[in-house]
């Protein structure tokens, strides 16, 4: 592949965290010890990215809300960010998932230490890097986000 003519159209190749250019791994997550289907296997970028909608929605709805009631905290877009990173937080620190991963059937997986719980540092680090989208938006060929190769977590299938 190095030799081949890419286009920058093809955006950045983004390696996987323990790929080997010589063994590629069969399917996502492979090379990080998780299953291919199923319960534990990683969520498909897709997935991933509704869920983040469904959280911004709700966001949205109870920024509005408590803006009927006061703009101390800001406007609504303000408020809405604001929101976004409360509940990214708070719900990934407490039950390892968002409400829109809930709804749609995942949740965040410490990658580094399997089984144990977030945490509400990474929990942190992993809220405020989604906020800024391109950590986010930027995944290697495993499909996970640059926030969560930092962070040392996965969004997973439960």
């Amino acid at each position: 592949m190095a030799n081949q003519k890419r286009s920058w159209l093809a955006g950045p190749q983004i390696p996987a965290e323990n790929e080997d250019p010589d063994a590629p791994g069969k399917w996502p997550g492979e090379k990080l010890g998780l299953p291919e289907k199923g319960s534990g296997s990683l969520a498909s970028v897709m997935r991933r990215s509704v869920g983040v909608i469904i959280d911004w929605i709700v966001a949205w709805i109870v920024a509005g809300f408590l803006n009927m009631f006061t703009h101390s905290l800001g406007d609504t877009a303000t408020l809405t960010l604001i929101l976004f990173v409360v509940f990214g937080v708070v719900s990934v620190w407490l039950f390892a998932r968002t409400p829109g991963q809930t709804v749609l059937g995942m949740g965040v997986a410490r990658i580094d230490v399997p089984g144990a719980r977030v945490g509400f540092l990474r929990a942190l680090a992993r809220s405020v890097l989604t906020a800024f989208i391109l950590p986010a938006a930027m995944v290697d060929s495993d499909g996970r986000g640059m926030h969560d190769r930092g962070t040392g977590t996965s969004v997973i299938m439960s």
